[in-house]
């Protein structure tokens, strides 16, 4: 079995193709001594009887090829019209419609068209052939059977292991989809997950009680009462005074005019904690102070009239 160095060229080149890039259920098979010596593998198409099975195909060249066709025969047992209990096949391929530029795959695919469309008019298995026409349940039970028997193997063949061209393609396209870019202008949103930082910078408002005290009244009357006033200010403005023994603080305010009175630097919504003890200098309305006052002034009168009489003595 040999052929021409241009066959033996163009064999090998298909068969490195189809080994790196085979047609769907579709495999080869070489040997390391004899690069001639090539087995096909079709696997059973869907829907058929034949499903789940594999079948090898045998390929002998002659010294005619590529003029004429190789002989291909199944080495797998197989029922079915077009094939006779030798393996041999009756298609028009490996026939009168053989042409140089067919190879190995186009034969491949031909055969397997074959076992999803039978023809029993040019039947060599006559009783497939006949089950066919007349009792097509009869003829899928008896395919399926053998079938399970000579071609289901218990692992499947290693050749298929190596993704047909079809699963290429597609593992190619989903691959080659490019994501969308992010814009680097647009502002980017931040993370769900993301700790948030909270703020400090806010304004805190201080609750703080104010008792602005004024000057001692000499007459009794209704003195105000103490009320709360919210600050948002430092402390630093308030002052504090003892009056009596009682601790009073007011606020700081910016008198409203250089020359007015005492009251008008008071706030007139202020109003003043009533205390706990009345003196009785704010009752009678005379402080210490006056009273020494008083004391000093009738002296001196006393004194000056002492005077007036030793004057008139030395008249």
């Amino acid at each position: 079995m040999t052929v021409t160095p241009a066959a033996m060229r163009r064999l090998m080149r298909e068969i490195g193709d189809l080994k790196k890039s085979p047609p769907e259920g579709i495999r080869v098979q070489t040997s390391e001594d004899n690069m001639l010596d090539v087995t096909g593998i079709i696997q059973g198409p869907e829907g058929t009887p034949y499903a789940g099975g594999y079948f090898k195909v045998k390929f002998r060249f002659t010294e005619e090829f590529p003029s004429a066709p190789p002989k291909c025969s199944f080495i797998t047992k197989i029922f079915h019209p077009n094939v006779s209990g030798g393996g041999e096949i009756c298609v028009n391929t490996l026939k009168k419609d053989w042409k140089p530029s067919y190879g190995i795959c186009h034969i491949l695919v031909t055969i397997k068209c074959l076992l999803i469309y039978p023809n029993p008019e040019s039947a060599l298995d006559e009783e497939a052939g006949k089950l066919l026409l007349e009792n097509y349940k009869s003829y899928c039970d008896r395919a399926k059977l053998i079938t399970s028997v000579h071609a289901t193997p218990r692992t499947r063949p290693v050749e298929f292991d190596t993704p047909s061209a079809e699963e290429q393609q597609k593992a190619e396209s989903s691959t080659g989809q490019s994501t969308p870019c992010s814009d680097p202008s647009s502002p980017s949103k931040p993370s769900p997950n993301a700790p948030t930082i909270p703020n400090t910078t806010s304004a805190f408002t201080l609750p703080i009680s104010l008792s602005t005290p004024i000057a001692p009244r000499k007459s009794l009357s209704p003195a105000p009462t103490t009320h709360t006033i919210p600050l948002t200010s430092s402390p630093s403005n308030i002052s504090t005074e003892k009056v009596d023994g009682t601790v009073l603080s007011r606020e700081r305010h910016t008198s409203p005019a250089p020359l007015g009175t005492a009251d008008s630097n008071v706030d007139s919504t202020a109003k003043t904690a009533v205390p706990t003890t009345i003196s009785k200098s704010a009752i009678t309305g005379v402080t210490p102070a006056a009273k020494a006052v008083k004391r000093a002034a009738t002296g001196s009168m006393a004194t000056n009239a002492e005077k007036r009489k030793k004057a008139l003595r030395r008249l």
